[in-house]
């Protein structure tokens, strides 16, 4: 006999899940609460960069003008600009942090002209040697850690663990010696400082050889550096996941080992390298400040020493603005990657 619904028994279907490319999905909420994150986290930046090189001690107009001579009707228009109410200075910074009239103290021009002239040397020997050491070191720790304790695992790792250890201009400092100077009558191969041969033209062929030729004992030092950093993280993470259940399952479906290696194992394992490489990123643009001093690259790690020497405020502002916004940048990026990697995140 069948059955018959009860009279007033609500029989309908049960609501469906959000579709995932709604606003109600967990992947839409996400996304959204890390962009406004990012957001929260740049507007307090902007605001911090305000308020701190104000709060700095001593006489405001002589710390803009340390170090040059100013004519007295620059320094009398300064001061009526220092002296402002705070919450009118305030007003004016807020309309636009990024402002390309705000000049630097010691090269008399525009903060973001003396950036931006200086960033792409950064760029170019930090961004270099992050995709070779990323390249190399992921490569290391993932045949490190799938021969786990031979004879490779043992060399790489110790080797690995001693480079780490190193500091980047004690390195640098070593390199140039052997390689630039030369050392027991061997003549040097490397130049020892600079960014191309002066006179030659680096829009060309021959320019563009000259720049790699002066950047490869910079470049060789911070991949030797990066590349044991990412080659450990990935070894812990790939042991790691070496002890889960779903590679026996893959095993015994048959799938040969090196599938799945590379099939199941290695992706879930580069979440965490993954984000180690995001993050590093963006310290690109802050470049490798001492590797640039040893070696006399002309970059922002240089230009930061040479602010910070001054001091330049208005040039050290708009530094940190730079440095800390990449990093937010960088971050983001790796939050989302992480989400589009990682569908647990995601819900």
């Amino acid at each position: 006999m069948a059955l018959m619904p009860e009279a007033g028994l609500d029989i309908t279907a049960p609501e469906t899940s959000p579709a995932s490319g709604s606003w109600a999905s967990p992947g839409v909420r996400y996304v959204v609460r890390r962009i406004l994150a990012a957001i929260a986290t740049l507007v307090f930046v902007v605001l911090f960069n305000f308020f701190l090189f104000r709060m700095l001690p001593g006489d405001p107009v002589k710390l803009y003008t340390r170090g040059r001579n100013v004519d007295p009707e620059q320094v009398r228009k300064l001061t009526a600009a220092l002296n402002r109410p705070l919450g009118e200075q305030f007003l004016d910074y807020i309309r636009n942090p990024f402002a390309a009239n705000v000049d630097s103290v010691k090269y008399s021009q525009p903060v973001w002209s003396v950036i931006g002239e200086r960033m792409w040397p950064t760029l170019l020997l930090v961004g270099l040697a992050t995709l070779i050491a990323t390249v190399v070191g992921v490569w290391l720790g993932i045949r490190s850690a799938w021969n786990r304790g031979e004879r490779f695992d043992r060399i790489s790792t110790n080797t690995t663990l001693v480079l780490y250890s190193m500091p980047e201009f004690w390195l640098g400092m070593i390199l140039l010696i052997v390689l630039g100077v030369g050392v027991f009558g061997l003549p040097g191969l490397f130049p020892t400082g600079g960014l191309s041969t002066p006179g030659v033209d680096t829009s060309s062929l021959r320019g563009w050889l000259d720049v790699a030729w002066h950047l490869f004992l910079p470049v060789t030092t911070l991949a030797i550096v990066y590349l044991a950093e990412y080659s450990l993280v990935m070894r812990a993470s790939l042991i790691d996941e070496m002890g889960q259940d779903y590679l026996q399952t893959a095993r015994a479906k048959g799938l040969m080992d090196k599938l799945v290696r590379r099939r199941h194992a290695v992706p879930n394992a580069l979440l965490p390298t993954m984000t180690l490489i995001f993050l590093n990123l963006g310290f690109v643009v802050g470049g490798a400040i001492t590797i640039e001093y040893v070696f006399s690259i002309p970059g922002l790690g240089g230009l930061t020493v040479d602010a910070l020497s001054g001091p330049d405020v208005p040039l050290l502002q708009a530094l940190f603005l730079l440095f800390s916004a990449a990093v937010i940048l960088a971050n983001l990026i790796a939050d989302l990657l992480y989400a589009r990697l990682d569908p647990r995140v995601r819900t």
